[in-house]
């Protein structure tokens, strides 16, 4: 395959953003409601509606647990958002933040066969959008918060994780932290490192950033050998606004305590010098990494450029500086450490099994699933993690999650792992099945032809 020049790549990464506009006027939006159930002739009306419906809404009046088995809130998850941390755009508000919502409910169709509905708020105080979601409940089996900027996102997932019934997820900490270690994982692997004994920096310590590096900690990592940047540089109980870090930021001061025990002090190339694995949730770039900072890095370095849509380094910019595996967050680029490999998958496994909560054990599961996916086909420098195309993967994921939530005491259902695995492998098939079918019949059309 002929290597393309630098204008090729940038001709490619720039296209999607071309193509979105157009498409997303000619289908107007990205998901609906489709009908589950038959319908021979308008009789049946009297059993979807009144007066038959009556005789189901009096026996989950009586157990409420029924209305999984008689609606579909089994396998309906809101996908909720007010619009303040919209990908790398920042605070434009809930309606321009609804294409994403819509987005995710596409891939969380797609790719888990989970009916996910975007629900965009006009609502940026923190204690009121609990208060919505906790209302919400009776409709989902699940929710998955989105977009929110922090600290405020910390307080919302951590309030409805203990107070919900049913599994709450924020993807922006928990989804992009399973996929980076699950491709941290495979990418160790690659270059012969120790996770244990490896040198990190991440930068960024946002939602995603503070998630990451939570659960590169849990995962094995040593907490000594780790550092956390942020805007005002490197994170450290020593730094100057720690009183401020304290009373407002107390998941970044917990950073500060866990990490960086000498304190050290700088900014984002004094981070970068000497670490074997850089991990970037900031300021989507290019340019925002320098080809320089990355060639003060150990041998065989690890770079994983997350921030949409735009990486923080073009990835042939931080090869040609040295680093051995390279990942983005970017689907047009190998290694894409995106969290549509990590959501679809774990709800599938959590709703099957009625799952009441997502515990960061259930998410290094599905890391290790994943990680173990892509190694069951051959990793390298350019395949740490499966692609999307790769549908098993989201079985597989699902059974972990369930497994390791039936492990944890907090399933519902207790099913055989073989039997999960045939129901979400039948969920994905339909899903996917069922698009290709009315594209085929164009019911989906076209806009090309």
């Amino acid at each position: 395959m002929k290597k393309m020049t630098v204008e090729e790549l940038l001709a490619k990464a720039a296209q999607p953003a071309k193509d979105a506009p157009r498409l997303h006027a000619f289908y107007k939006g990205k998901v609906g409601v489709s009908i589950k159930c038959r319908v021979r002739d308008f009789t049946d009306f009297a059993i979807w509606y009144t007066p038959g419906v009556a005789a189901v809404c009096k026996e989950i009046a009586v157990d409420k647990q029924k209305v999984y088995e008689y609606t579909n809130k089994w396998n309906n998850v809101a996908v909720i958002s007010d619009g303040t941390r919209v990908l790398g755009l920042g605070d434009i508000g809930p309606e321009a933040g609804l294409p994403v919502m819509e987005g995710k409910g596409l891939l969380y169709k797609y790719l888990g066969g989970v009916d996910a509905f975007p629900i965009c708020l006009a609502e940026k105080d923190a204690d009121k959008i609990i208060d919505i979601c906790k209302a919400l409940q009776p409709s989902f089996g699940g929710f998955n918060m989105e977009d929110i900027s922090q600290p405020k996102c910390f307080k919302i997932l951590d309030t409805l994780r203990a107070e919900c019934e049913i599994p709450v997820w924020h993807d922006d900490q928990q989804g992009t932290a399973c996929v980076t270690v699950a491709g941290l994982i495979n990418a160790l692997k690659i270059v012969k490192k120790d996770i244990r004994e490896v040198k990190v920096t991440v930068i960024g310590s946002g939602a995603s950033g503070i998630a990451i590096a939570r659960l590169i900690m849990a995962a094995g990592a040593n907490p000594e050998n780790m550092l956390s940047v942020d805007t005002k540089g490197i994170l450290s109980r020593d730094r100057a606004d720690r009183d401020n870090l304290q009373a407002k930021f107390k998941e970044k001061w917990d950073i500060c305590l866990r990490t960086n025990p000498k304190c050290k002090q700088g900014q984002i190339p004094d981070a970068i010098n000497g670490a074997d694995v850089l991990i970037c949730c900031s300021t989507p770039g290019p340019g925002t990494i320098k080809p320089e900072w990355i060639k003060t890095m150990a041998k065989d370095a690890i770079v994983f450029a997350e921030a949409n849509p735009i990486p923080e380094i073009w990835p042939w910019e931080a090869k040609e500086a040295g680093a051995r595996v390279v990942a983005t967050g970017r689907s047009d680029f190998p290694n894409q450490v995106n969290n549509s490999l990590g959501f679809p998958g774990i709800f599938r496994g959590a709703l099957d099994v009625r799952a009441k909560t997502i515990t960061d054990e259930m998410c290094i599961a599905a890391a290790l699933e994943l990680a173990k996916v892509a190694e069951d086909k051959g990793i390298h420098e350019e395949y740490i993690v499966p692609n999307m195309d790769e549908w098993e993967v989201f079985p597989r994921e699902a059974v972990a999650v369930g497994s390791k939530a039936i492990e944890q005491g907090v399933a519902r259902f207790n099913f055989p792992a073989d039997v999960r695995f045939k129901m979400a492998e039948e969920a994905i098939r339909k899903a996917r099945t069922e698009v290709q079918w009315m594209m085929k019949e164009k019911f989906i059309l076209d806009p090309d032809k």
